[in-house]
């Protein structure tokens, strides 16, 4: 019998190697929502709706055990959801939205207005970006560090020898950790890593140096890095190891909408210049949503569908089981971290556990 603590007594079953996991855990296109079976990953242990699964170390990748125990599906119970939000870094995770609930129930629900085109509040937000481009232009332009060299910042001897929090980050984020957080080790996916990694390769020698030599090093951070970053608001807003991807025969666009978005507030200065995208379950809705009233939309899918969707507050907890669990997919399973599957092959992410900060 398994326990919530996940101790197995009982019988315990062998799968044969051809039923490993890993034989079957492919990359999937997203097209998420909630199935009947749901999930619940902690410290090693998991949850399913069908069954109960404690899985012992994969040392070896010759099998796995697993004792077997049906429970109720997870995302149904209120309780588990809670616990879940606390492990992950959510406030909320939704119940799983009823199969007979479509898309057009949900819209029929959003007022009018929030359809309706604004052209102050849409001149508003054209402003605040070209004040903000403007005025990062200025400041390039009457920061002191422009006297002391007009091409680029280095980074001074005397910071290196102050600061060892900045030395650790220089060496450990630009120096032989870097080229390893990658999957590169799986033979199935060796190829495309070549040809994306070329294409990573080939842009950083012709795009970066045109990119310093035409605007500095503030231009590369500006021009490349900030906008690399920004990505994080589409990893969070889609990516949480209790949703699915699901194939177009299983996918339902109402669940997948609300069950699969993550609604995630952010510092306002931040929800101010990226025109509030974090308030990203009205757009998955209907695109048709003006930014500036996607905040109104959202009070009312609060309103009438609140229990349904998934929130947090950007926090690091969050973010380091986005890193740390969400790699490689499974039906069954959904997500499953890379150093379950080759633990040996698996260091950085045994780093990036052991070391990112867990606040909530």
């Amino acid at each position: 019998m398994a326990t919530a603590s996940g101790v197995c007594r009982g019988p315990v079953l062998q799968l044969p190697s051809s039923r490993v996991p890993h034989k079957r855990l492919l990359p999937r296109r997203a097209a998420v929502g909630a199935p009947a079976g749901n999930f619940f990953v902690k410290r090693g242990v998991a949850y399913n709706g069908r069954s109960y699964h404690h899985f012992s170390p994969l040392s070896q990748r010759g099998g796995l055990q697993a004792a077997v125990l049906p429970v109720t599906p997870i995302l149904d119970d209120e309780e588990k959801r809670k616990q879940m939000a606390e492990d992950y870094g959510f406030t909320q995770i939704g119940e799983q939205l009823p199969d007979n609930v479509t898309l057009k129930d949900v819209m029929d629900t959003l007022p009018k207005e929030v359809f309706e085109i604004n052209d102050v509040k849409a001149w508003t937000s054209v402003l605040i970006s070209v004040t903000s481009y403007a005025l990062g232009l200025f400041f390039i332009a009457k920061s002191p560090w422009l006297i002391e060299d007009t091409a680029w910042q280095p980074v001074w001897q005397r910071e290196i020898e102050s600061s060892p929090f900045l030395r650790k980050a220089i060496i450990f984020g630009y120096g032989p950790i870097r080229p390893w957080m990658s999957i590169a080790h799986w033979p199935n996916e060796v190829p495309r890593v070549k040809i994306s990694l070329a294409c990573v390769f080939a842009f950083m020698a012709i795009g970066w140096p045109l990119i310093i030599l035409k605007t500095g090093l503030a231009g590369w951070f500006k021009f490349w890095f900030m906008p690399w970053m920004m990505s994080t608001f589409t990893m969070v807003h889609h990516t949480a190891p209790h949703i699915p991807f699901k194939s177009s025969e299983e996918w339902n666009a109402a669940q997948a909408q609300l069950n699969g978005t993550v609604h995630c507030n952010y510092p306002q200065w931040i929800e101010i210049l990226c025109h509030d995208i974090n308030v990203h379950v009205p757009h998955h809705i209907s695109p048709r949503i003006p930014s500036y009233n996607l905040r109104a939309a959202y009070d009312s899918i609060k309103q009438n569908w609140g229990k349904y969707v998934n929130e947090a507050n950007w926090n690091w907890r969050l973010m380091k089981t986005i890193l740390t669990r969400c790699h490689v997919y499974d039906k069954d399973r959904y997500y499953v971290p890379f150093d379950e599957l080759a633990p040996e092959e698996s260091q950085p992410i045994k780093f990036l556990r052991k070391f990112m900060p867990d606040y909530a």
